[in-house]
């Protein structure tokens, strides 16, 4: 392909609403154009990029048995109503009426649609186990799209949905997906980690993610490098500590400690270390006021705190309900001497603390030396409330947890029988018996995985693509190409004995500074870099330089097709 039968676009700078490293480079390389918030059209360039990641994922997910179908991005609200999903999603699905004044979504996802097919073409255990998938277009109304297509709201996706006659086989596909993200993510050329995950509002029971590694992930997972156990910090088990209660030492006694309502300034103040200190959070479920109690140097986890009996679901105490419960306003409260029907439940940390540091329940004061069973009665229930931090012991007994950022690229979800239960969605079993389906279902973010990729893969100069993602494979830059017929001759004969070697081949035939075509060449992420000019010619070489090399590499011109077949990465 040659730039002048092709369209880049490329900018100096990126717009000034571009907040992270993909978005900057994918305006500034001319991969996506804004049309409006959190809607970006593919350009060229950017679409050669799409389109691998969908042929990997296609290729794989056919390996793996799984058959291709499309549905509709526009789906009758009536289905969602019978998943109860019209209520729960929120103001992230994005509703319109059609000129009948009929009530439709734009699909941000497809199990409502999928569990009406099974539940009309799938009779019988003998037409069992079926896994469909698509590549499609999502839509979900982010209250705040940022970060380019990382989280925009129209998206494309992978999403596929499997049907089985009973849980042992929902098990087998769901390792089979797992294996096959593997693969997809391997071969794409990525640094990634599976992670054990919350279901969230898909709902369901097992689940995976996969995230791509990168310092800018806005997710942490949490890993021991001594195992294979991988978990996302929101789930992630914070196990008790080893060690047994200390024996009370010194009695508790109340201190000042005016105007100092955070932890760490109580502990500043008091020359206590800050894992001596207490938090107490104040919450509410079903009208009683209850207090959670986390070590000060940790951080409440409300998604593990959701799951405690008896908290689904809490919300945040006001200001109000704390003082008129404790008579004390925030950043003074705590567990000693509160009234009876105070629910008090502490995190397996704090329940083997002694000689703790807490609020006192009067404003200015915090009190010291405090311990379970001698200054306040015994914690209600005791329960894993906080996120894992690095150092933990690592939940399967192998090691210490370490904490690394994750960009969330895949999810696989084991829903059972949620959607089936809720659609009528049966099958006749052996016996003749209706039963629901059991069902998993497997996304992966096509579009997202390039953002990831790129926040992953770049640096100072612009994009660095893991060859299998590349846009083009080599970059062909002759110097001089529209005044010596020297250059022009060698370019167009190696370009095309590339091509018909079967390589993508970009040769930059503009009539620009060679400055300008190597910054944009380096900019847009082309892997194999091969220059031609006349000095080398007169020496019958050209220059080969990969694109995470330091320096160029001269090559004999006679050998330089052979060179970079050796060089080039043939896929799998």
């Amino acid at each position: 392909m040659r730039v002048s039968r092709f369209f880049i676009s490329t900018l100096k700078e990126a717009p000034a609403d571009a907040e992270i490293v993909s978005h900057k480079l994918m305006l500034r390389a001319g991969l996506i154009r804004r049309l409006a918030g959190g809607i970006y059209s593919w350009m060229p360039l950017g679409l050669r990029v799409v389109r691998k990641v969908e042929a990997i994922v296609r290729a794989e997910m056919n390996r793996a048995g799984a058959v291709e179908l499309f549905l509709p991005a526009v789906q009758p609200a009536e289905l969602w109503q019978e998943s109860t999903r019209w209520e729960k999603y929120g103001p992230e699905l994005l509703r319109l009426k059609d000129r009948h004044q009929r009530d439709f979504v734009i699909g941000p996802t497809h199990e409502e649609v999928i569990t009406d097919i099974a539940r009309r073409e799938l009779r019988s255990y003998r037409q069992l186990p079926v896994h469909f998938y698509q590549i499609q277009t999502k839509f979900r109304d982010e209250i705040r799209p940022r970060f380019g297509v990382m989280r925009g709201r129209e998206f494309t996706m992978k999403d596929g949905y499997s049907f089985h006659a009973g849980y042992a086989d929902l098990e087998r596909e769901y390792r089979n997906m797992y294996d096959t993200y593997t693969r997809i993510f391997s071969r794409l050329g990525l640094r990634f980690r599976a992670v054990a995950a919350d279901t969230g509002s898909i709902g369901g029971t097992g689940s995976h993610e996969f995230h791509v590694l990168a310092d800018s992930g806005e997710d942490a997972i949490a890993y021991s490098p001594e195992s294979g156990y991988a978990a996302n910090v929101e789930l992630a088990e914070a196990l008790a500590p080893e060690t047994p209660r200390p024996a009370p030492g010194a009695p508790m006694r109340k201190v000042p400690t005016p105007g100092k309502t955070r932890c760490e300034d109580v502990a500043e103040l008091l020359s206590v270390p800050l894992a001596q200190t207490v938090k107490a959070i104040a919450v509410m479920h079903d009208g009683q006021f209850v207090l959670l109690l986390v070590r000060g140097d940790h951080s409440l986890n409300e998604i593990k705190t959701q799951k405690v009996p008896g908290l689904d679901p809490f919300r945040f105490a006001t200001d109000s309900e704390v003082e008129q419960h404790l008579g004390c306003k925030p950043g003074y409260i705590g567990p000693v001497a509160v009234a009876p029907g105070i629910r008090v439940i502490a995190d397996r940390c704090v329940a083997a603390m002694g000689g703790f540091v807490c609020g006192a329940n009067e404003a200015g004061y915090h009190l010291t030396g405090v311990n379970f069973g001698r200054d306040l009665p015994e914690p209600a229930l005791v329960a894993d409330l906080r996120n894992v931090v690095a150092g933990d012991s690592s939940p399967d007994g192998k090691g210490k947890l370490e904490i690394a950022r994750g960009i969330e690229v895949g999810h696989i979800f084991q829903l059972r029988t949620k959607y089936a239960e809720a659609l009528k969605a049966t099958y006749l079993d052996e016996s003749g018996k209706q039963q629901p389906f059991e069902m998993g279902c497997y996304g992966i973010g096509i579009t997202r995985i390039v953002g990831a990729a790129i926040e992953q893969n770049h640096d100072e100069r612009g994009i660095a693509w893991p060859e299998p993602m590349a846009p083009f494979q080599v970059a062909l830059v002759p110097i001089g190409y529209h005044r010596s017929a020297a250059v022009r001759d060698t370019a167009d004969r190696l370009h095309d004995e590339l091509e018909a070697a079967g390589f993508e081949v970009l040769m930059d035939d503009r009539d620009e500074r060679p400055g300008v075509m190597f910054a944009d060449m380096e900019l847009v992420g082309i892997p194999h870099r091969v220059v031609v000019g006349e000095r080398g010619l007169k020496d019958g070489k050209i220059e080969y330089q990969g694109r995470r090399d330091a320096s160029a590499t001269p090559v004999d011109l006679g050998e330089a097709a052979a060179f970079l077949r050796s060089r080039l990465w043939r896929g799998s």
